[in-house]
């Protein structure tokens, strides 16, 4: 089968799992004491945060970890589609933050580190490349000047 029709039947067999996605998401933030907030989904999922982060994560900590998140889902999704056993999948995410406020991330470097069956260098860089290029959410929603840097490593068994 060429790249490109290859390409096509891997994004038509990922329409019904993208089409499920809520088109709204809701949450509610609660203060808690001091600087410490709770933040809950609307399905009852908590996370809490706290400036001094000692007791909580810095909300621009769960942004980080978000991004990483809505790329490994993709990528693991995309890598069985391509007929790939995944037996682990790890990724070290790093963000440079602008020095003065506002403090947005002006970078990120993700190092994913995967092994199993069927990987090929082709075949991760293609999910790279979808996750980052059109499907990570997440990603998308950050600012368009971030520089994002994506190195990996991968070992069949």
């Amino acid at each position: 089968m060429s790249e490109e029709k290859e390409v096509n039947a891997l994004e038509e067999s990922l329409d019904a799992y993208k089409t499920k996605v809520s088109q709204v998401n809701k949450a509610t933030l609660t203060w808690d004491k001091e600087l410490i907030f709770i933040g809950r989904t609307n399905r009852g999922y908590e996370v809490e945060y706290d400036a001094e982060q000692q007791w909580g994560c810095s909300p621009t900590e769960t942004l980080l970890l978000s991004v990483a998140a809505c790329m490994g889902i993709d990528m693991v999704s995309f890598l069985k589609k391509m007929k790939c056993e995944i037996k682990s999948y790890k990724m070290d995410i790093m963000g440079e933050r602008n020095p003065t406020p506002p403090q947005y991330y002006t970078s990120m470097e993700m190092i994913i580190s995967v092994t199993g069956m069927g990987l090929t260098e082709k075949k991760l860089e293609r999910a790279i490349s979808l996750s980052h290029e059109k499907y990570c959410s997440v990603y998308h929603t950050l600012r368009k000047d971030m520089k994002m840097k994506v190195d990996y490593t991968f070992e069949n068994m």
